[in-house]
């Protein structure tokens, strides 16, 4: 059983970890959404494309990615086909703020090819967060 230092049961320690792989090239965003995850005590894994995002998952699968839709190197439509391919159970969140034809196009294509939920930005952190609540059962604590 995990203890704190005082001899207190440490319950964080005790949860049930939920794994999140977030992939975006926007930085500052990526940085965002790993804080606002582990706020919500997510163990998260992040990359900057949809390559590394791929490498990444096959050293250590998640319950959830994460992943933007137009990125360098392999973009969010190849990687959530790759994603499921691997792991037909993987939820998958698509995010797009689009460029030449609008979010809802590149989102609409995610839900065809397996994501689970889809976001345009910009969005609301909450709103992201609840959606991956949502896909996810809740952490347990184990039985003592």
């Amino acid at each position: 059983m995990a203890e704190c230092a005082a001899g207190a049961l440490d319950l964080e320690a005790m949860m049930t970890e939920r794994r999140v792989l977030i992939i975006d090239d926007d930085i500052e965003l990526l940085r965002q959404m790993v804080m606002a995850f582990r706020s919500r005590a997510f163990e998260v894994v992040a990359a900057p494309d949809g390559q590394a995002g791929l490498a990444q998952f096959a050293k250590s699968p998640t319950d959830l990615v994460v992943t933007d839709i137009i990125m360098p190197n392999r973009e969010g439509i190849e990687t959530i086909v790759a994603l499921k391919k691997r792991r037909p159970s993987v939820k998958v969140i698509a995010i797009s703020g689009g460029y030449r034809v609008g979010p809802e196009d590149f989102l609409n294509l995610a839900g065809h090819v397996g994501a689970d939920g889809v976001l345009a930005k910009p969005f609301k952190l909450s709103k992201l967060l609840d959606k991956a609540e949502a896909l996810l059962p809740p952490a347990r604590a184990y039985a003592l």
